[in-house]
Parts: structure tokens; sequence; C-alpha cells
């Protein structure tokens, strides 16, 4: 399939920063990008746009990083707590997910952290300590420890 030339308008995931000029097939240029507002195609006209573009997103990227930094010094080595369900046999009923770990934080630092900054492959579906890593806007990173305890059923 043909490439087309696009400047984005937007950050976008897995293809670039507002700013710059990438190459996408058609199909998603003309059926998603465009129609979104997400990017450009990539005319003389519209790259003279490049620039402007390019000095927006360098102050969007200080600031994203200092937010970025400042989740991270309050929550890097931080230990969030669940209290869980189990059987009989020790096994979970349900799981922890990235949703349950961000509404958590929240709860408990009031920092408001989005689930798709949270690096977790699975649901945790088991008790016990496990170290999770949060990766936030412009390379900042963090670590958290998730403790997740049975509920005693005689208490």
């Amino acid at each position: 399939m043909a490439q087309t030339q696009l400047l984005l308008l937007e950050d976008v995931d897995s293809l670039g920063r507002k700013g710059d000029v990438v190459s996408t097939k058609a199909g998603y240029a003309f059926n998603f990008l465009i129609p979104q507002g997400l990017a450009l195609q990539a005319s003389a006209h519209v790259l003279r746009r490049q620039k402007k573009l390019q000095e927006e997103r360098l102050v969007l990227a200080q600031q994203e990083k200092k937010e970025a930094d400042e989740m991270s010094s309050k929550l890097h080595g931080e230990t969030f707590g669940f209290t869980v369900k189990v059987d009989h046999e020790g096994h979970m009923y349900g799981s922890v997910s990235t949703h349950d770990i961000a509404d958590l934080i929240k709860m408990q630092t009031g920092v408001d952290v989005e689930k798709r900054f949270i690096v977790l492959k699975h649901a945790i579906k088991q008790t016990g300590v496990f170290d999770i890593q949060l990766r936030f806007k412009e390379g900042v990173a963090a670590q958290i420890h998730i403790k997740v305890m049975p509920e005693h059923a005689h208490e």
C-alpha cells in the first residue's frame, strides 16, 4: 500500500510527536489521522507550519517533563496495599488491574495517574508483593510496590 507523508498536528502514540513529518499508510492517514484533525498531508505550504508546531511541542515537552518528574518523585518506592477475597485454597476472586491501581494511587496520594502509565502485562491474580513500573510522559519512570493481601474470613 502507498505511503503518505503527513505533518502531525498532535502527538500520536507509536507514530510521532506534534510537528514531526511522518510516513504512514494512506488508509490510516485518510481514514483516521486527517479526519480526526491529528495530521495534515505534507505539502510545501503545510511544511512551513512545521517549525511553529515543533516550537509549541518543545514548550509542551518541558511542561510535561516537569509534571512527570513531580509525579515520579511523589510515587517512586511507595507501597500500595490491596485486600482481596480469596477462596479456601488461597486463590483470588477477581484480579487487580491497572484501573484498580490508578484508583488506589489517587485515593491514597491525590496523584492522578493515567492507566496507560502503569506497565502491567496482565492483571494481578495472586497474593504477594509486586514491583510495578510507571512510565510517564517524556521518558520519566518510577517504580511502586503493590502488596496484595488476602482478606481474613474470620475477621
